[in-house]
């Protein structure tokens, strides 16, 4: 297991969902908080290019025109990368952004983690989705994941009562957060102690710490840290080029919901990789059908239109931890706060990376700051473009 690297920092000294401008931390959260590594793959693989295609310069959302140099300034855009067929045909980074600077991912993370799961189960570390959580995880008689499946969490649908509001300063995602610096005892405590506020698989309601439960499962069926899993797993099968980590609180615990640091180029790997069906080379990483199951809506709560976050009904549908965007074309997401994406547009052959720093995001729920519909319609229409 890799030693964590330690520093004196919190994510709580950032003053997160605040206003303040994070483009100069995110960009370099390995040197304020504690950290655990990961090197490069030690077969690194370099994008191939392609005949460079400029971007739409606007796009429709909600039956308006936008701006596409508004929506990149406004949301403090620090990277966009575009693959057409594996090939960058655009890769441009401003503020403190570039092509072998690591940025957080927020819940972007949480697609590596189910790809992670994925991969456990094909090698019968976990038995099987239906499996509860419980049988891996030590968690208080009666509570949230005390005898709930795998599944259910995979799909954001505990049952478990959360508060994903990141305006509210006592909602649950700050809590889980504070975590990270030993708050709470720890991420591991607040898994085990949710409380169950509706029955499994009736409510499809998004909840951060129904991935960090997940994070838990993994490292008590393979034995060995997040990051370590990952290194050999995904790094390594994948051809990483850049180091990478994973935040963790003091007692060593990774922030599985959000933790994750990676540069564009590699964040753009999981989304070639699942766009692909799972394939990376002539290497089957993920089983093609935990790809299938993980990129769609499988049951009727989790549908578009269906999904809960805060108190909002969403418009996107939820996958095993991916988002499924409303559009029926076959389109999925992985998403995080402040504006993180790797969106995968499979017939179109096209993977994007999107990372920034959206000062306003959190600062309200509504669309207008957070922007998360207006980014999903501009890589829509990217990935459009392109095919074309």
């Amino acid at each position: 297991m890799k030693d964590t690297v330690s520093r004196q920092g919190t994510l709580q000294q950032l003053r997160l969902f605040t206003g303040i401008p994070q483009h100069e931390n995110f960009c370099r959260m390995a040197d304020l908080v504690s950290t655990r590594p990961m090197a490069p793959s030690s077969a690194p693989r370099e994008w191939t290019r392609g005949a460079e295609t400029e971007l739409p310069t606007s796009f429709v959302f909600q039956g308006t025109q936008r701006s596409t140099a508004q929506l990149l300034g406004e949301t403090d855009t620090a990277a966009l990368l575009v693959l057409h067929r594996g090939r960058i045909r655009e890769e441009n980074y401003w503020l403190t952004g570039g092509p072998h600077v690591p940025w957080m991912s927020m819940s972007v993370a949480k697609s590596f983690v189910s790809a992670l799961l994925g991969i456990a189960v094909a090698e019968g570390a976990i038995a099987g989705i239906e499996d509860p959580v419980s049988s891996y995880v030590a968690v208080e008689p009666g509570s949230a994941y005390d005898g709930v499946p795998i599944r259910s969490l995979l799909q954001m649908s505990s049952g478990a009562r959360w508060n994903e509001d990141y305006s509210n300063p006592e909602s649950d995602a700050l809590r889980i957060g504070a975590a990270t610096s030993g708050a709470h005892g720890g991420q591991d405590r607040i898994v085990a102690t949710m409380v169950r506020e509706h029955a499994p698989d009736t409510v499809c309601r998004y909840n951060s710490c129904d991935t960090q439960a997940l994070t838990a499962v993994l490292r008590s069926a393979t034995g060995v840290s997040l990051a370590d899993y990952m290194q050999t797993r995904l790094v390594e099968p994948l051809g990483m080029t850049d180091p990478g980590a994973w935040i963790v609180d003091p007692f060593g615990v990774e922030m599985g919901y959000g933790g994750l640091q990676l540069t564009a180029r590699d964040y753009a790997r999981l989304g070639e990789l699942y766009r692909l069906g799972g394939v990376a080379g002539e290497r089957q990483v993920v089983p093609a059908d935990w790809v299938a199951a993980s990129t769609r809506s499988t049951a009727p709560h989790t549908e578009p239109g269906r999904v809960i976050e805060g108190t909002h009904l969403l418009a996107e549908g939820y996958g095993y931890q991916w988002w499924i965007p409303g559009d029926n074309d076959g389109s999925f997401s992985a998403i995080g706060v402040y504006n993180q994406f790797v969106y995968v547009h499979p017939t179109a052959d096209v993977t994007i990376v999107k990372l920034s720093a959206n000062r306003a995001f959190g600062t309200t729920t509504d669309e207008a700051q957070n922007r998360e519909g207006e980014t999903l319609a501009f890589l829509r229409a990217c990935a459009l473009a392109f095919a074309d």
